[in-house]
This record gives structure tokens, sequence and C-alpha cells, in this order.
């Protein structure tokens, strides 16, 4: 690398939960540096959470903490020019991608959705993603597939 590796940036823990996690994925909603309005999205998408989740001995906020990590993948393939022909390698993925992944694919697939507002499409999503199901957990297994199925590649690492 010609320069030195930039250093991360602290964020600052959102208002309500006090929760750095909550602020990079209110990052992530935000669309045209509009924050507050993706605060508020996130806030509403919580309170639908709370009000809807059948798990009564779990706030709304662990509610969407367990949707996150069910999404996370644990494993991707990248491509690799071996020769002249390009394999797809099984990797691991390091701690902060995972999260970055679930995230994206959350709020990806929560705009996808067909109920009325941002907010409600966010919170059906969450709570699917909760119980195991939904398109971001879908997109998940598909990579884990994806990886297994090329699993003969992995000598090629690099």
């Amino acid at each position: 690398m010609r320069k030195r590796k930039a250093k991360k940036r602290p964020l600052l823990p959102d208002p309500r939960f006090n929760d750095q996690l909550v602020t990079r994925f209110v990052n992530n909603l935000m669309w045209d540096g509009k924050k507050s309005v993706a605060f508020k999205i996130f806030y509403d998408a919580i309170d639908v959470v709370e009000e809807k989740k059948q798990n009564e001995e779990k706030s709304a906020l662990e509610t969407w903490k367990d949707a996150l990590s069910n999404v996370m993948p644990h494993v991707e393939v990248r491509s690799r020019r071996v020769g002249g022909a390009t394999f797809q390698i099984p990797m691991q993925i390091r701690p902060d991608r995972k999260v970055s992944m679930a995230m994206k694919w959350l709020i990806a697939f929560a705009r996808k959705r067909n109920e009325k507002t941002m907010a409600q499409k966010l919170a059906a999503e969450i709570l699917a993603a909760a119980r195991e199901e939904g398109a971001a957990v879908k997109k998940r297994v598909d990579t884990h597939k994806m990886a297994e199925a090329n699993k003969a590649f992995s000598h090629f690492r690099f």
C-alpha cells in the first residue's frame, strides 16, 4: 500500500439507546445526509417491533440485535484468477465486515418489502430475521451454500 491505513473514526452513541451499533445502522439507513429522518425511521421501526414481538422477555433492541446476528454471514466467496480461469474461493469474513454486510442486507431487503412506510418495512424485516426467516436470512444462507459448493477451491486462498 502506498498510503497508511485510514484510522477508524469513533461513532457517537445514539440518543435513545446509547448504543454505537444503532448509530452505525442509522448511518447505513440514511439517504442524502438526512440523519434525523433516518433516526426517526429506525426508532419508529423499533416501536413497531415492540408492539408486534411475541417474545416478551426480550426488548425490541435485543430483538433487533438477534435479527442482525441471524443475518450475519461467516464465509463468503471471492473471485481469484489462477492461470486463465477465475475461481470463486470461500474465505472467512472479518468481524466488522460481517456486521456491515448484515446491516446492508437487512436495509436493502426492508426497502424491497410491500408495507406502507419504511419504518413498517424495516420492522417487518427485523421480526422476520429474528425468527430466522425473510429475504435477508435467505441471502445469508445462499452465501453460505455458495461457499460450501466452492470448498474444493479453498486451497487457492491468498
